[in-house]
This record gives structure tokens, C-alpha cells and sequence, in this order.
């Protein structure tokens, strides 16, 4: 169980998204434990099983314990505050902006693992959940850190391949499960 298996689940057509899982694994710009936190808070964040359950194996291999249960604290407190952030980013009525979000968000501070490694992983689940405001946020405490762009970008080229990915395996699955592909 690997990202080759994800690779191998992955059709023709999605060359590419196969192309650039495998080049995830010559990254030098990020740690080990922000590649594969990365990886596995944004699988997470698909709630695509496959994918999950095979970067899961993983992840497990190559992250400490606390490292391991960050990526997940960073995807699930990230699928809460990108919708909550990006409706007050969105609405045109300025009270919302004005307003407590009265939302426990105490894993913030207290995820157990490295800071720099929960922002990154945070930004890149933000970036696949579409919240501008969260990504800013994670981003301007990234570079108050000196977290490089390229950093950042890698961060955000993995959400967007690990998405790809996701995507293409669900609607692979939900084509070979309709009436007309099993008739054929």
C-alpha cells in the first residue's frame, strides 16, 4: 500500500496526476514530515477511502506518533473553519465580519506536533477547501516563521495533485457503477 498504488489505481488519461504523485518522492525542499503530513492531511481531506487508506500506511511509516495524529487534527479542524470563514469572507452583510465565531478551535495551539509543520499542512487543506482567508492567514504566519514560498507552493502542489487524484479514482469508481457500464 503506497502512492505506486495509488499510481497503478489511476487510468491512462490521468498521466499527469500519476507523473506528479511520483515526483512528491524527489522533493527536497520540505522535510519528511511535512511532505507526509502534508500528504496525509490533504488525503484526509478528501474523504476519498482509497487514497486515504494508502498514504495512511504511509504516513504511519514515516511520521512520529504526535506528527501523525497533527495532519489529522489539521484536516479536520480546517474542514470546520474553511467553511466558517470562507461564509464570512463571502457574505456581503459586514455584521458576520463583526461577530465572535464562538468555534472551539483550542487544537490551534495545542496540536502536539511542530508549528510550522500543523501551518503548512493547515494551508494546504485550506487551499483544497477554497478558503482564501484561512490560506492567508496560514500563509502570513508561514512567512512570519521564514517558511519559503517554495515551501508554501510545494505544500500547495501536493493538495492540488492529492484532489486530482481523488477526483479522477471517484469518478473512474462512479462510471464503472452506473447501469450502462455494467450492461456493456
Amino acid at each position: 500500500m503506497s502512492l505506486e498504488s495509488i499510481q497503478n489505481a489511476l487510468p491512462d488519461y490521468a498521466k499527469d496526476i500519476k507523473l506528479n504523485l511520483s515526483g512528491f518522492m524527489n522533493e527536497t525542499d520540505m522535510t519528511e514530515q511535512q511532505t507526509w503530513g502534508t500528504l496525509f492531511a490533504c488525503a484526509l481531506a478528501t474523504g476519498n477511502e482509497f487514497v486515504i487508506r494508502e498514504i495512511e500506511s504511509e504516513a504511519k511509516a514515516r511520521l512520529s506518533t504526535e506528527a501523525f495524529q497533527g495532519a489529522k487534527a489539521a484536516a479536520s479542524i480546517m474542514a470546520m473553519n474553511n467553511v466558517y470563514y470562507k461564509f464570512v469572507g463571502m457574505i456581503a452583510n459586514e455584521e458576520y465580519k463583526t461577530m465572535p465565531a464562538k468555534l472551539r478551535m483550542n487544537i490551534l495551539a495545542s496540536h502536539g506536533t511542530d508549528k510550522i509543520d500543523f501551518e503548512l499542512w493547515a494551508l494546504a487543506v485550506s487551499a483544497m477547501n477554497g478558503c482564501k482567508f484561512c490560506v492567508d492567514a496560514h500563509d502570513k504566519k508561514l512567512r512570519d516563521h521564514g517558511v519559503s514560498a517554495v515551501i508554501v507552493q510545494t505544500a500547495v502542489r501536493m493538495a492540488a495533485v492529492i484532489q486530482a487524484t481523488s477526483a479522477t479514482l471517484a469518478a473512474e469508481s462512479a462510471m464503472s457503477s452506473t447501469p450502462m457500464a455494467k450492461a456493456a
